[in-house]
């Protein structure tokens, strides 16, 4: 997948599109860090006020999974398939990092919080740090260019390593995530509860 490579004016939208993100996320009055006055590299209490609110914690594997979905539809689309004549390809990540910071800014808002709240295992949920999301968006980076090196077995592999891990530590991934968003089923809240 070396052909996606991003050039530098497509690093510098990228890192133009993360600052906006950031600057959106102030002024959405999102905390800068966690309300209880600490940064961590870690936290891994998921049922926790402190959830969301570090750099790392156990949605990191998802924003890392996000990268890797977004470079292989990236290949899919214009490498495989040569949609656009392929000519946009290199400019694969930008577009990656603006996909990850609208979900960043969109989950957020209100309505998506509680959301959350009504269906996932994330009761307590209040949304994320402004450190956070900022960190959600470097994970999807790191996942986009690692697929950009790995063979789209590897990726795929990775991704699945990591879904799996999630789901055995505490029994919630990218998967388990969207189907409760979308579609919520009562008896994979009751199994998550029951963790």
């Amino acid at each position: 997948m070396k052909v996606l490579y991003p050039h530098r004016r497509a690093i510098i939208a990228s890192l133009a599109t993360f600052v906006l993100a950031v600057a959106i996320l102030f002024a959405m009055d999102r905390p800068p860090i966690c309300e209880c006055g600490t940064i961590k590299l870690w936290h891994g209490v998921v049922q926790s006020s402190e959830n969301s609110q570090h750099i790392t914690d156990w949605y990191a594997p998802s924003h890392f999974t996000h990268g890797l979905i977004m470079a292989g539809v990236a290949w899919l689309l214009w490498v495989k398939w040569g949609l656009f004549g392929g000519k946009p390809q290199q400019w694969a990540l930008p577009i990656a990092v603006f996909v990850e910071a609208a979900w960043e800014i969109a989950e957020n808002t209100p309505m998506v919080i509680n959301r959350y709240r009504e269906v996932t295992i994330s009761w307590g949920y209040s949304g994320d740090s402004i450190l956070n999301s900022a960190a959600d968006i470097g994970w999807m980076t790191i996942g986009f260019l690692i697929a950009l090196r790995l063979p789209w077995w590897a990726s795929a592999a990775l991704g699945i390593f990591l879904e799996l891990l999630a789901l055995a530590v505490i029994r919630d991934n990218l998967t388990l995530n969207v189907i409760m968003l979308l579609f919520p089923v009562e008896a994979i809240a009751e199994w998550q509860a029951a963790g």
